[in-house]
């Protein structure tokens, strides 16, 4: 494999729009110069527990004072933290045009030791109750006010939803019903039934959304919903949804409701699917149907406050899908394809290993000869770390320019994992299991560390143009020379172009590029890394910069 020196790195891009990102003005008629693409877009994931604490009120709920294992109970993070970056502006200059968020729903109460340390729901992935947003991440106020904000700033807001299984059994929280759910049967993964009748590691009720059996609202939550002084709301919304949809009252059917209520109630754009692979696959196909449902629902009811006309968007995930596999997911047994059971975008597992084997010519035309052919119309979403990967492409942060340029230069789309663009450690001592994948946000290193602050401004680059040009995630790679690497991207849609040529690996100081398969001579370009300004001429554009990074647009 090529290597290629971190300080040597060079990158052009030739479109509109370098400069920071504007606020969207928001009507059903809105369309931007520059339209946001899902197959393009760079989604920040994060964990909401982990990322800021905007309101340290609401740090403890439901008496969880128990000590946990080592970044395992709720550490403060909140939605009220995320909105607050939101407004300062950090992810317009990270180049973010999307948010994806862990879970937020009401957690078990208490916590669990699963053989790692007592562990409470910090994570989002133990649902109590979906109808309920949990008091530590905030309320449905702070919720509404979260897809306000980042819809003003342009950016989508994708939840994350859980249909495959319920928060594990606690003293303080009792089992679902076993007509609701299953338990005691563990999955050992070496067929397609014994990865979706079963459950996922001991204490950890498997919903049975297999049933087309009408089953009753667990008697706890009934209970709940009184206290509370929801009950016969939800129940009339309960009986208006199945009245709707003719579905039987079986478990999927709540859950699948409760989810497509936040589009309902809040507009959110998209949802990131959790554990896909563990139920039967057309539990996302009416999953599916009933968010667009909820979408257009939505959208009638705040025609000034929709973005576009993009439709929802939906990411699955199929623990261990590559792109090499394209539409098909293998369980041995048999295949199964996703895409055509109610997603659009599935998280890529393979690219960690391609980015790390692969020259950046070999990685990026792979994945635009996937995405243009058997994947034509779909997406996959990269990453080189991640929440539950104990294998990061990086995990000791000793490649954050390389891992920020080959993940936000290649083809699909790009999950920036929070933290990724500040080197956050991957590596906690003390922590056991994924909780070392989990640590705080490092902001005191983005305020105090130069180093930091430069690997920021690298991933903010790169990021930027990403967002401004379709064309870096969506478009069409195309080599042009070899000796120093440059390549196109292009990508059209109706009225829309977008093209682009990039270069890496050119040296410091001047550098010339060949850009006349996608330029003519006398077209006006600025390179957004050094701000210099040049123009187009014998079919070559000449950049003096002391920079190993050029990004140039047409002007």
């Amino acid at each position: 494999m090529k290597k290629y020196a971190i300080l040597s790195l060079s990158l052009v891009f030739i479109i509109m729009g370098c400069s920071g990102s504007k606020s969207v003005s928001m009507n059903k008629d809105n369309t931007s110069k520059t339209p946001f693409v899902w197959e393009g877009a760079n989604v920040y994931f994060l964990l909401t527990d982990r990322f800021y604490n905007g309101d340290k009120s609401n740090d403890i709920n439901f008496n969880r004072t128990k000590t946990p294992g080592k970044l395992r109970g709720f550490e403060g993070g909140d939605i009220i933290g995320i909105t607050k970056k939101i407004d300062e502006g950090y992810f317009d200059k990270l180049g973010i045009n999307a948010i994806w968020l862990t879970p937020i729903v009401e957690q078990i109460h208490d916590g669990v030791d699963e053989g790692t340390g007592l562990s409470y729901g910090f994570h989002g992935y133990w649902a109590r109750d979906w109808t309920a947003l949990d008091p530590n991440f905030g309320t449905k106020e702070d919720l509404a006010n979260l897809v306000k904000k980042a819809h003003e700033h342009g950016i989508r807001i994708v939840l994350d939803g859980v249909i495959n299984h319920t928060g594990p059994v606690t003293p303080e929280d009792p089992v679902w019903p076993s007509d609701w759910v299953r338990t005691g049967i563990v999955c050992d993964y070496k067929s397609f039934e014994n990865t979706t009748m079963c459950t996922l590691v001991e204490n950890l009720p498997d919903v049975k959304t297999e049933s087309t059996q009408n089953v009753e609202l667990p008697p706890f939550l009934i209970e709940k919903w009184k206290k509370e002084g929801r009950y016969e709301k939800e129940i009339a919304s309960l009986d208006a949804f199945f009245k709707r949809t003719g579905y039987p009252r079986s478990p999927k059917y709540y859950i699948i409701k409760w989810l497509t209520d936040y589009i309902t109630e809040f507009g959110i754009d998209g949802y990131r699917a959790d554990t896909v692979k563990h139920t039967e696959e057309g539990v996302w196909s009416d999953f599916k149907k009933e968010c667009e449902y909820a979408f257009a629902n939505w959208k009638q009811h705040h025609p000034l406050q929709v973005l576009d006309q993009n439709p929802f968007y939906t990411i699955a995930e199929v623990y261990g899908y590559g792109i090499t596999g394209g539409q098909d997911y293998d369980f041995g047994d048999r295949k199964v394809n996703y895409f055509q059971n109610g997603f659009n975008s599935m998280i890529n597992f393979e690219f960690k290993w391609n980015a790390g084997q692969s020259d950046y010519e070999t990685l990026f035309s792979k994945y635009s000869n996937h995405l243009q052919n058997e994947l034509k119309g779909y997406s996959v979403l990269n990453y080189v770390s991640s929440h539950d990967d104990g294998q990061p492409f990086d995990a000791y942060r000793v490649k954050g320019f390389e891992a920020g340029t080959k993940l936000l230069l290649s083809p699909g789309m790009a999950q920036v994992y929070y933290g990724d663009e500040s080197n956050r450690s991957l590596v906690i001592e003390g922590t056991q299991g994924d909780a070392t994948l989990r640590s705080n946000m490092n902001w005191d290193d983005i305020q105090n560390n130069p180093e930091t602050q430069r690997m920021l401004w690298h991933w903010q680059k790169l990021g930027q143009f990403r967002r401004n040009h379709p064309a870096v995630g969506a478009g069409i790679h195309s080599k042009i020379e070899s000796e120093h690497y440059v390549f196109s991207r292009t990508y059209s849609h109706e009225s829309f172009t977008d093209k682009v040529i990039i270069g890496l690996d050119l040296p410091e100081g001047k550098k010339e590029l060949p850009v006349s398969s996608i330029f003519e001579n006398g077209t006006k370009v600025k390179d957004c890394f050094s701000d210099q300004e040049t123009e187009v001429m014998d079919g070559k554009v000449i950049i003096d910069s002391k920079y190993g990074i050029v990004l140039l647009e047409k002007i």
